[in-house]
């Protein structure tokens, strides 16, 4: 089954769509990649979400405008990779559409809320979409995140020692496999959520990010605001968990300098850099972790690899491109994992990684042009994933 992936995360620069080949072979799930692109939200719409994200006010009128901006501009990035990544010949497509609240209380979710109307992504295409592929894990009571700990599972297994997949997005996740244990997933804190913020609003606006982590390069870390930060309760919580930028927002971080002055625009981007390492290195150790297969946004900030290599010096770090799964595209290609596992009937969490009472099938549905054809039914689920091909990536 060829199926494309699509994905915005918490950084809502870009959506990333990948494509791939999907077979069932026994207890093997053979993934062949056909490359991926990058595909930038309009600047009007980029300002629409930030403009309803916590701990703004917002309307309903302005939520049914995201939901159909996010859904056109899905439906325009699933187009393109129909064109340019599959020759126009693909079964399925996979949204994730942009998470505008994940309603967390003592640690517990009661709900999440992902925009992007699928109904665009199925009348432009022609194929069938799962989408809304948080919600029913959240139903049976588990976190709704993270979602890749599935496709990381299936990554790892195999692998010496105790691995672990990190993903540093605009929050971290890691993915752990502890020997004779379940597999656990937890997002471990921020990682560019604050770093792009504080860019943001340091330079009023004029860059999104720390490129390079050049200004973070050039700070030094405030033992004092490190502190502060560190102190918050989500740090403490026991895993499963998971958080967003809900909590880890501008007004947040300005709470923090008033309790810890730090003039220097580039010591608190060095500050912020060393606290996503830190927490990294300190979940990570906490189970042991050997290596660490590292992709995201995150992986393009040499300041930040080489503070979470100096934080957690006992582990090998590598990218998950040498396992063939390209940095930029993992996530996009783990959604297209888990909406090839919906159709097949198969569920897409692990209870160990969410937290739910139960392992559940995934998503809804939206029927493209032709009538509704699902696969049959598999009869179990895999248990390692190989991958057997790579395409070069399209830009």
């Amino acid at each position: 089954m060829r199926v494309i992936g699509l994905m915005s995360g918490t950084s809502y620069d870009a959506i990333e769509a990948a494509a791939a080949d999907l077979t069932l072979d026994g207890d093997t799930l053979l993934l062949r990649t056909l490359g991926h692109l990058s595909v930038p939200y309009p600047d009007d719409l980029r300002a629409l979400i930030e403009a309803a994200l916590p701990p703004a006010a917002t309307t309903m009128r302005a939520v049914c405008e995201l939901d159909t901006g996010v859904g056109r501009a899905f439906a325009e990035a699933a187009g393109r990779a129909l064109r340019e990544l599959c020759d126009g010949d693909a079964d399925l497509v996979v949204s994730h559409g942009q998470t505008m609240y994940h309603w967390v209380e003592d640690g517990s979710v009661h709900g999440t809320l992902q925009l992007g109307q699928p109904a665009w992504i199925a009348e432009s295409t022609g194929l069938p979409v799962v989408s809304d592929l948080r919600g029913r894990d959240v139903a049976a009571g588990g976190q709704g995140a993270p979602l890749v700990g599935m496709t990381d599972t299936l990554l790892l297994r195999g692998l010496p020692g105790t691995p672990a997949a990190l993903n540093l997005g605009g929050i971290a996740n890691v993915t752990v496999l502890v020997p004779d244990a379940e597999p656990l997933a937890f997002d471990t804190g921020p990682a560019n959520a604050l770093l792009d913020a504080a860019v943001r609003h340091f330079t009023d606006g004029a860059a999104g990010y720390d490129e390079d982590g050049r200004r973070a390069a050039a700070g030094r870390t405030s033992p004092e605001l490190l502190r502060v930060l560190l102190d918050d309760p989500y740090y403490r919580r026991p895993a499963p968990k998971s958080t967003g930028k809900e909590l880890f927002h501008l007004p947040y971080l300005l709470r923090a300098l008033e309790a810890a002055p730090t003039p220097a625009p580039d010591d608190v981007l060095a500050t912020l850099t060393r606290l996503t390492a830190v927490t990294v290195a300190d979940a990570c150790r906490a189970q042991r972790v050997t290596e660490l297969v590292v992709s995201g946004g995150g992986t393009r900030n040499p300041v930040l690899m080489r503070m979470i290599g100096e934080e957690l010096p006992g582990a090998r770090m590598r990218a998950s491109d040498e396992l063939g799964l390209p940095s930029d595209a993992k996530e996009a290609l783990a959604f297209a994992v888990l909406g090839f596992l919906t159709v097949h009937g198969l569920p897409g969490t692990l209870p160990s990684g969410t937290g739910a009472r139960r392992a559940t099938v995934l998503g809804s549905i939206t029927p493209g042009a032709a009538p509704l054809r699902l696969p049959d039914p598999a009869s179990r689920p895999p248990r390692l994933m190989r991958i057997t091909a790579s395409a070069p990536a399209a830009r």
